[in-house]
């Protein structure tokens, strides 16, 4: 955890091309001789009283991180598995997460909001940092920032000119090549250029097909623009554009009696593709008295996944996920100038999100047979022995299509006031947001009833609607700290808050459902609480919004010698917690239910210590999350654990640098890094039945460097810890996803 505090000193410069999306405000804040990024809308006026992880160009390369999953444990309680499929990336922070559609994290890279979590999964290239920001944000980003903020920032033109390159293979075959160029073409203009392309064949074989299964490709081109138009103006521009493509994914069926999981061995393809477009532009511009920032921002994804659903030989039906979506976002936000004991700002913002995706799921014989035909003649068979219905076709097609548009405005203000050694804040934010959701499913199959009928008749089902979403919220914060010089104690009360959404991976399931219900009913069998209605549409098909109350008190103390040390206690309330659940019985799709109350307290504490060439960190994090109110009809879970959030959170690492003076044949600089991380314990049930129990993971790397080259030899999961990442149900089937074995590889790097 990084307190915030000291001079501000705002380094903020902007480009821009037309039509691109921008770079919002960030401030360096210098404590002594360290420095500390942490990103603020509209730069930040003093100090936000927020604790901070910051993970610096070093660490990253260090650690070998290349993507956010990567980033998983490098901040206390700050947890993202590796589910497979790279259009699913989970964040958990103190017991709070998201499975499917909405985040409880907002990630900004160079400014851009990511508001699609399909998104977040991406290949890190030229970043600069990563700031984490823990606990609700919801005062100054709104919707979705009930975890926290995560910011990115890549590496600026005015920062560093030259070339840098790196090509690298690992295990896996895998291999990775980038290249960028970075040019100050003068004291006003800045321009970057950069590529990457990155494969893999994975490390996991499918056992039906002895194909690879978790094969991955991708790369991705960025542009950055920097224009100082005058003392007073500036823009800046980014521009990138990103291609992924995957295999399968790797779970694996489990055996329930000895809590073991087979190879995967499935029959359908599955995979998946995405294509992204990020533009914008941002400016800052300086008045009289007060600063004026601006953000505008456009978005495009196209990604596609394929799915064998049930995971097994057999056939029973698998999924084509089709989704476009274009974003639209502005910030706007006047602050005040610098040199007043009282500072503030004004901001107000908007974004609209068009999602149009197709979604068929297509039914297959063992399907048929065993789901639909299995169910429907369970039934008939007690009141005709010996007749059946049969369905004509071996394959046919559930068709769901959905639009759904989602719009917020929103209007905030924070101010800061500094009295002696103490700081106050105080924000308030009012955020509306609203989402429309058409849908149109339908399914056409022909069906015979032995005992009445020669032919086969057709039956056309439809479920054809319209929902609407509004939240109107207020969203306050309140802090304050003590600061002395060496020691700083802070304490803070905010409201959290993550959006309500539509469950619509279920529809295939509602429409199943119907489908037999309207074959009954077409034989005159009329059936009431029945197995064919399982499923009410107005029940499921939306769920509520989630919000928190979020306590923190912690202290930070930093000495010139090199030392840092931050410890911090949390207590969150949270109602209508957002919970992923699987439907009893045989289905396949994911639902989002609201559980009644939760609470999550527990500490966070980070150490490092710098001395000559010696450096040491450590981070650790421990959550209880638990149920306070849960009652799903069926059972109470008041006192269980929350699934899916580890309990603690532990990551410890060394860097030692050997340098050698004017010697022609020895590297200038020898860097030796070790790292462990531990995450546990992970239950996967409300029930708290099931779960991972707590695991470590070795990593290490030795770079040598001579300039202008470096030669880099790394390691994960050094001592090939066997754990598991990911539990679920389909077709009444246990399944679970293997954590990724010993990784290793090498890497030749060039900075020109």
């Amino acid at each position: 955890m990084n307190i915030v505090s000291g001079k501000l000193r705002i380094i903020f410069v902007c480009n821009l091309i037309f039509g691109m999306t921008a770079l919002p405000a960030f401030s360096q804040i210098k404590i002594d001789s360290v420095i500390v990024t942490g990103y603020l809308k509209g730069g930040i006026l003093e100090e936000q009283l927020v604790p901070i992880s910051k993970i610096n160009l070093q660490k990253l390369e260090n650690e070998n991180v290349t993507a956010l999953k990567g980033l998983s444990g490098s901040a206390p309680n700050f947890y993202i598995p590796d589910y497979g499929s790279r259009m699913t990336s989970s964040v958990y922070l103190r017991g709070i997460g998201a499975r499917i559609d909405n985040p409880v994290i907002g990630l900004y890279v160079d400014g851009i909001p990511y508001l699609n979590k399909n998104n977040f999964d991406f290949d890190f290239f030229d970043i600069r940092s990563v700031d984490i920001l823990r606990g609700p944000q919801s005062s100054l980003f709104g919707r979705n920032t009930i975890g926290g903020v995560v910011n990115i920032t890549t590496l600026s033109p005015f920062a560093y000119q030259g070339t840098k390159a790196s090509i690298g293979y690992g295990n896996g075959n895998s291999f990775s090549i980038q290249a960028s160029q970075y040019s100050k073409c003068n004291d006003r203009l800045g321009i970057s250029a950069g590529a990457y392309y990155n494969s893999s064949d994975g490390f996991y074989t499918n056992d039906f097909s002895h194909n690879d299964l978790d094969w991955y490709k991708g790369g991705g081109v960025r542009l950055r623009l920097q224009w100082i138009k005058s003392a007073d103006l500036s823009f800046d521009n980014s521009f990138t554009i990103g291609y992924l493509e995957q295999g399968g994914f790797p779970y694996g069926k489990v055996d329930t009696l000895t809590w073991s999981a087979s190879n995967p061995n499935y029959n359908d393809k599955s995979g998946y593709k995405r294509f992204t477009v990020s533009e914008g532009v941002s400016f800052k511009k300086n008045l009289d008295k007060y600063i004026l920032t601006g953000i505008i921002s456009y978005q495009y994804t196209d990604d596609k996944m394929n799915m064998d659903q049930d995971y097994t030989p057999d056939s029973y039906f698998s999924l084509i996920q089709n989704q476009k979506e274009h974003t639209i976002y502005q910030d706007i936000v006047l602050r005040s100038k610098e040199d007043n004991r009282w500072k503030w700002l004004n901001g107000a913002s908007c974004f609209f999100k068009y999602l149009d995706m197709d979604a068929p799921v297509t039914f297959k014989k063992d399907g048929i047979d065993r789901l639909i035909l299995a169910n429907a003649n369970k039934g008939l068979s007690l009141m005709f022995p010996g007749e059946e219905i049969k369905i004509k076709e071996e394959n046919f097609v559930i068709n769901s299509f959905f639009k759904i548009p989602t719009y917020g405005v929103a209007l905030y203000h924070h101010s800061f006031f500094r009295y002696g050694k103490w700081l106050f804040e105080a924000g308030l934010r009012l955020d509306c947001e609203g989402s429309h959701l058409r849908y149109d499913n339908g399914a056409d199959i022909h069906y015979l009833f032995t005992m009445t009928m020669s032919e086969y008749r057709e039956i056309v089902t439809k479920l054809k609607g319209n929902e609407n979403l509004l939240f109107i919220e207020i969203l306050p914060r309140v802090a304050a700290s003590y600061n002395t010089g060496n020691y700083k104690i802070f304490s803070s009360l905010a409201r959290g808050y993550k959006a309500g959404g539509y469950n619509t991976q279920l529809f295939s399931d509602i429409l199943q459902n119907q489908m037999m219900e309207d074959m009954m009913n077409d034989l005159g069998v009329h059936l009431t609480n029945s197995a064919y209605s399982a499923y009410n549409i107005a029940d499921v098909i939306t769920y509520k919004p989630e919000y928190c109350l979020d306590f923190e008190l912690g202290v930070n103390y930093s000495s010139n010698t090199g030392f840092n040390f931050n410890l911090l206690f949390f207590d969150i309330i949270c109602t209508n917690q957002q919970l992923t659940i699987f439907p009893e019985g045989n289905s396949t799709g994911r639902m989002m239910t609201n559980a009644g109350k939760t609470r999550s307290y527990g500490v966070e504490g980070s150490i490092s210590y710098n001395w000559k060439n010696l450096k040491l960190y450590g981070d650790y994090g421990y959550t209880d999350a638990r149920f306070i109110k849960y009652n799903n009809g069926r059972n109470d879970f008041s006192g269980k654990y929350v699934p899916y959030a580890p309990q603690q959170t532990v990551s410890a690492g060394v860097d030692y640098t050997i340098l050698a003076k004017n010697n022609q044949l020895l590297p200038d600089k020898i860097v030796i890094h070790a790292d462990v991380k531990g995450f546990g314990k992970i239950y996967w049930n409300e029930t708290n039945t099931l779960a991972q129990n707590f695991y470590t993971l070795l990593n290490g790397s030795i770079s040598l460097q001579k300039k202008p080259f470096t030669l880099e030899l790394w390691g994960k999961n050094l001592l090939s810890s066997d754990y598991s990442t990911f539990y679920f149900l389909s077709m009444g089937n246990s399944f679970l996803q293997k954590g990724k074995p010993l990784q290793y590889g090498l890497k030749f790097k060039i900075n020109i």
